[in-house]
């Protein structure tokens, strides 16, 4: 044979369905029973029995009332296990849709020649075991097929289940909307759910490795099932989480969410394993986490602290309780099972509470509404995530968060965040009890059902005291809580891989532009062709000493101008000619007015080679050509930049969008005035990468300049008294209506005044007000006897003189 040329090692045999592999029974009322592969599992060229194991190890249902809910879980490895030799195709079959709704299970029986399992497909042993026999016509042969019992070992050429709901239910089945084959397992909501595939692998693994139900062959002394030649479909050679997160490359990866591959999950721990290893470490040795159900991706634990510490957050997330029972730690995840139903006739008198049964509800205010939880996101580029659930009747807009050291995939995520806020709401209701000492089959942790509160309800026992009676306290539970939402997760999306080059990163000395920034820090805006996802700023008092400053994940929109900006009068629309601007990246949106006026389209411009800015504003944003905006009618000299308004803004200028890409630097109050090293790059890159740029900036924390002075008036005449008189504006808060006055903004009130003449500063003076009259006398004593200028700037004592604004005095 030509595998034999690969070598003499080589194995051969063909890899039967599992439907297949034993026989064909047609089901046409003759009672034929043909074992139709015999002569190949029997050939001198075949080496082994090769089975595609995707055998049912449940047959689970929703609800608590279907034939295997006594088990409890779906998860519970003694059920599964006990359908492997066992269950459906073992000890019971469906003969219709109808009767597997209703479980009608119908027993596998050989009444007229004692062999069941001819029509067992789970029964691998007898099969393996024993000599096969045809039956044509319901006429069991007398010649046995050319199988030889023992003769040949059994491999799992494939063995697998879908990482989805009840995917226990039907292995074989997989979604995939390109196929013409998809279909969820039997019963399945179609939720993703990885642990159901770890489960399924651990007990059909764990129970095949046992030697007692794994017997060795008398022919060729080995195990009958060769668990060491068992292949789990999938292992998928294209990287994780590269696939299935490029779905540019590989468009099946959406597939893999509820699909057979391990790629991406091997690497979860379950999470009894989690918690028995924290048991073990903190000195527990007797404990039991079988109970416990789910996976953990990935979890940050405390260096320091307590066993009980290291415990919280997984209790917190993965919703289980810790409680002794006859001197063991036993841990068990919340599912709203009920154990026991307590009657009134059940409770004991007791005069610590009144009546029978004593119910307390929190105060709504009390409770949480809306919820958010901030985690690791799984299977991307591992950034924080956050869920949020909120109940339809919320009225308040406010948001309990709370973060989790855990590495969840969007769904986990949500499905916790949907269970606290539920089991918050429930909880409002407590109830306190007392039942007889001869009730001993209940403690903490466990759920009992009554209907002393007349309709039926669930309470979850959170502490038991044994003073003569037990007396109970409890907190009310409902089961669906516990029951993840059928929302399928999105697949992974990850970040486009981006060389490490330059970025492009401009320093601005800016006003406050909202009036919650830091007042003296000043910001920064980056750009990068393509964007390396985030960008890091480095600072140092010199060439050594950097510490990480920020980290931006957004890249600004900015340009140069390709036309000049002339000057215009603040306050006013600036109708005049657009000016061009060619963006390095992003696009650009026309604003109506009433939008402009409420602050949108905000820009900052300079020439680039100053720390000067103008802040403006735009209304329309005509796109020219790719990139190439013209931006008109404009509002000039906003956030008090109008005394920085040049001539005119030469091409060339650069223009930043203020969308909010820009952040604040971490910049001490102290260090105004400093020069300060930066180096600024991508993040996935140290610091003293060629990828870097390096700039040396000190700021004067513009945030604190005032605004300049406005409406500057001159009565009088040279030689005689001038009255001069203006009006303060504020850098804080100045939109508001509410007041009879704009706020200060300043520590006190005062005005630098100057007197200029021929370029030459004649007279200063402090001013506490908004006027002054310089005298006549004044101007004999200063020189003055023609034409000169008066300049005003408001004073703060954190900056000094904000702005001046000037009026000329010619007469």
């Amino acid at each position: 044979m030509k595998a034999r040329a690969v070598g003499p090692d080589t194995k051969i045999s063909y890899a039967a369905d599992w439907s297949e592999y034993f026989g064909y029974q047609p089901q046409d009322g003759t009672g034929d029973v043909y074992f139709h592969l015999d002569p190949l599992w029997a050939d001198d060229n075949i080496d082994f029995v090769g089975i595609d194991n995707y055998m049912p190890l449940s047959d689970w249902r929703d609800g608590e009332t279907h034939a295997d809910a006594g088990f409890g879980a779906i998860y519970d490895l003694e059920y599964l296990r006990s359908n492997i030799e066992g269950g459906e195709g073992f000890d019971w079959y469906y003969n219709s849709p109808e009767g597997a709704k209703a479980q009608r299970r119908l027993p596998i029986e050989d009444v007229a020649f004692g062999e069941p399992w001819v029509y067992r497909y789970k029964d691998i042993r007898s099969w393996w075991s024993n000599d096969h026999h045809n039956r044509i016509a319901g006429v069991r042969q007398a010649q046995e097929t050319q199988w030889i019992p023992q003769s040949k070992p059994i491999w799992f050429t494939e063995i697998g289940c879908p990482a989805i709901d009840k995917g226990s239910n039907e292995p074989n089945k997989f979604v995939d909307p390109k196929s013409s084959e998809s279909a969820l397992p039997k019963y399945s909501s179609g939720r993703r759910d990885d642990f159901i595939q770890h489960q399924y692998l651990k007990a059909v693994f764990g129970y095949w490795d046992a030697a007692a139900v794994n017997p060795v062959s008398n022919v060729y002394g080995g195990p009958m099932v060769d668990t060491q030649h068992a292949f789990v479909w999938a292992w998928d050679a294209r990287p994780y989480p590269h696939f299935p997160g490029n779905a540019a490359l590989w468009s099946d990866g959406a597939n893999y969410q509820l699909g057979h591959w391990l790629n991406g999950r091997t690497s979860s721990r379950s999470l009894a394993s989690v918690v028995a290893e924290i048991c073990r470490d903190a000195g527990i040795a007797d404990f039991d986490v079988s109970g416990l159900y789910g996976m953990v991706r990935g979890y940050t634990q405390p260096e320091t602290g307590t066993g009980r510490a290291a415990l919280q957050p997984l209790m917190l997330a993965y919703g289980f309780d810790a409680i002794e029972r006859d001197g063991r730690l036993v841990f068990r995840s919340r599912t709203g099972r009920a154990v026991a139903t307590i009657a009134t006739d059940d409770l004991a008198f007791s005069g610590e509470i009144s009546g029978d049964l004593e119910k307390t509800r929190a105060p709504s205010a009390e409770t949480v509404g809306r919820l958010r939880l901030n985690s690791i996101e799984a299977e991307g580029d591992y950034q924080v995530r956050a869920s949020e659930a909120i109940f339809p009747d919320e009225a308040t807009t406010s948001v309990a968060q709370s973060d989790l050291p855990l590495v969840l995939t969007g769904g986990e995520s949500q499905a916790i965040t949907e269970r606290w806020l539920s089991e918050a709401r429930v909880a409002r209701d407590t109830a306190r009890f007392a039942l007889p000492p001869s009730v001993t089959t209940i403690g903490a942790g466990d759920v009992i059902e009554t209907d002393a509160f007349g309709a039926p309800a669930r309470f979850r026992i959170d502490q038991v005291d044994q003073a003569g009676l037990q007396m109970i306290e409890a907190v009310r539970i409902e089961a669906e809580s516990y029951q993840p939402s059928d929302a399928v997760a999105a697949p992974p999306q990850l970040q486009t891989f981006a060389a490490p080059v330059p970025v492009f990163a401009t320093f601005m000395d800016l006003p406050l532009l909202t009036g919650d920034e830091v007042p003296h820090a000043p910001h920064i805006a980056v750009s990068a062709q393509p964007f390396p996802g985030s960008v890091s700023v480095f600072k140092a008092g010199g060439d050594a000493g950097f510490s990480l400053n920020r980290v931006l994940t957004r890249q600004a929109v900015m340009g140069r101008t390709e036309t000049p900006l002339f000057a215009a009068e603040p306050g006013i629309w600036d109708r005049g000619a657009p000016v061009r601007v060619r963006l390095f990246g992003g696009a650009l949106s026309s604003a109506s007015e009433a939008d402009v006026l409420n602050g949108a389209n905000a820009a900052a411009i300079s020439d680039g080679q100053s720390d000067v800015w103008e802040i403006f504003q735009f209304q329309g944003a005509s796109l020219i050509e790719a990139g190439v905006y013209e931006l008109s009618l404009r509002l000039r000299g906003q956030l008090g930049t109008d005394a920085r308004i040049p001539p005119d803004w030469p091409p060339g200028s650069l223009v930043v969008f203020l969308d909010g890409a820009q952040v604040q630097l971490d910049l001490a109050a102290s260090e105004r005035g400093v020069s300060r090293t930066y180096r600024v790059g991508p993040s996935a890159r140290p610091y003293d990468d060629p990828s870097y740029v390096s700039a040396e900036r000190a700021f004067a924390g513009i945030g604190l300049r005032p605004y300049c002075p406005v409406h500057l008036r001159a009565t009088g005449s040279i030689g005689s008294d001038i009255a001069l008189s203006w009006l303060r504006r504020t850098r804080i808060d100045g939109d508001s209506w509410e007041g009879l006055d704009v706020p200060l903004g300043e520590a006190s009130e005062s005005y630098l005044m100057r007197i200029v003449e021929a370029g030459q500063i004649r007279r200063e003076v402090t001013v506490a007000g908004t006027a002054w009259t310089y005298t006549a006398a004044d101007q004999a004593a200063d020189g003055i006897a023609g034409a000169f200028a008066v300049d005003v700037a408001q004073l703060s004592d954190r900056f000094g003189a904000g702005l001046f604004k000037r009026i000329e005095i010619n007469e």
